[in-house]
């Protein structure tokens, strides 16, 4: 089983990134379970999704604490959590952001990859300049990064699930899935 946690800020689309990767591997055939946590359900609030893979049914029933990947939609929480709790060694982390995946190699021994999703939400009118909404571009750079769902099933996941603007969501993951930067191994401690 694979696991991945995805962080957020309410308003960001880390509850519909999660549901979208779900169903993207659930198409390519493979058991999915996702879901949120979150306390008070406001904009800008922190906000966590997981997501589940299997090969055979998963009966596991609780949230996730040792996960094999994350996604960081607003790359602030990096400051304000230890986003990496639990993380498992030699995890991989995409976050989004401007930054090269080296600006993160202080996080730990970890794979990291970066993209910046919120330039691509703007230049695709995705949310507003001040709160870009980042999900179907970061849910196309983990494809490629993660290889969990290929490109194409994670667009037409999309199309399904964000039905509105899927033009524009569909081009960002495909935009996002060229510009992910993919940094260097990480070396195990």
């Amino acid at each position: 089983m694979r696991e991945l946690r995805i962080h957020g800020r309410g308003g960001q689309g880390a509850v519909i990134a999660s549901k979208v990767l779900a169903v993207a591997i659930f198409r390519e055939g493979r058991w999915v379970q996702s879901f949120p946590a979150f306390g008070v359900e406001r904009r800008g609030a922190p906000v966590t999704a997981f997501l589940r893979v299997a090969d055979t049914p998963i009966q596991l029933r609780c949230e996730i604490v040792a996960p094999d990947d994350l996604i960081v939609l607003d790359p602030t929480l990096l400051e304000a959590i230890d986003i990496t709790t639990g993380l498992k060694p030699g995890g991989s982390i995409l976050i989004n952001s401007p930054l090269s995946p080296e600006a993160y190699a202080h996080i730990g021994p970890f794979r990291i990859a970066t993209v910046d999703a919120s330039a691509l939400a703007l230049k695709h009118s995705l949310g507003s300049r001040t709160q870009p909404i980042v999900n179907t571009a970061i849910v196309g750079a983990f494809a490629t990064f993660s290889g969990l769902a290929s490109l194409d099933a994670t667009c037409a996941a999309i199309v399904e699930e964000v039905p509105q603007h899927a033009e524009a969501n569909v081009a960002a993951a495909r935009e996002a899935a060229e510009l992910v930067v993919i940094g260097q191994e990480a070396a195990h401690v």
